[in-house]
């Protein structure tokens, strides 16, 4: 048993990789800057929020949300279009999505730059919590809601200082859109109740983060299927992670429309 966890930890440390420009950036040349935001994070949403907000009514943050979910939408589509508005990043990956290019080419490193943005949204996407204390919306603050921020933060950064790899591209490119319809929903939601009533489709946004966790789980599966090159161990990990995802959105997929239609 030693000899397998020794031969874990060796595989580990030979997949970790370094780059002197990727590792200065901002939130990559230290954990304490993330840590720290998450730590600000929780203690105002379990502790500080609720206490601040005891005795007071929802503050009317409107025209703020508003401003932030147009914010979200448009630097999604920002993260998106960076990608796919390049030619050679589809090439990239489709010659190269099994058996990474290691001649550090200057795409791979485009690729690491949206990886940056896509993480950095992670960090934005906290303040969808915020809003829910302040409106006191305590309800809406589950354990799926606070998990799926914090790992996707810790996960996103970890990534790129520790692991690097182009395939995360990939999943990238996909929870990039599925944010921009996302964020386009609250958007609209936010304008009011003239508007909310035309917007029949709130279930489909569920759906369509199961299909991207299903879709993430076979291209995980994939890699180790054709034996492609790549971090075995971090893959594993976001292979269980995702599975952790589509099972807590399918349990509140079918708590929150199933039992809808029970009742209707």
């Amino acid at each position: 048993m030693n000899e397998t966890h020794g031969h874990v930890f060796q595989n580990l440390f030979k997949e970790l990789k370094s780059d002197k420009t990727i590792d200065s950036w901002l939130f990559v040349n230290s954990p304490w800057p993330v840590c720290s935001i998450l730590a600000l994070y929780l203690t105002f949403v379990f502790k500080l929020g609720p206490k601040l907000m005891k005795n007071r009514e929802p503050i009317n943050i409107k025209y703020m949300v508003l401003f932030y979910n147009l914010m979200q939408t448009i630097f999604n589509s920002y993260i998106l279009a960076y990608q796919l508005i390049r030619p050679e990043v589809f090439n990239y990956l489709w010659n190269h999505a099994c058996h990474p290019d290691n001649t550090k080419s200057n795409i791979a490193h485009e690729i690491h730059v949206a990886s940056w943005y896509f993480a950095f949204s992670k960090i934005l996407d906290l303040l969808d919590t915020v809003f829910f204390v302040l409106k006191k919306k305590q309800s809406h603050i589950s354990f799926l809601h606070v998990y799926h921020h914090v790992n996707m933060v810790i996960t996103c950064f970890a990534h790129l200082r520790f692991i690097k790899s182009e395939n995360a591209a990939i999943g990238t490119i996909i929870n990039s859109f599925v944010h921009v319809v996302m964020y386009s929903y609250y958007f609209l939601t936010a304008l009011g109740p003239s508007i909310q009533k035309h917007l029949w489709w709130k279930k489909y946004l569920t759906r369509i983060q199961i299909i991207q966790f299903i879709i993430g789980m076979l291209y995980c599966a994939g890699l180790f299927v054709f034996n492609c090159t790549f971090s075995r161990i971090f893959i594993a990990y976001i292979f269980a992670d995702v599975f952790l995802f589509l099972y807590l959105f399918v349990k509140f997929y079918k708590k929150t429309y199933k039992q809808k239609n029970k009742t209707q």
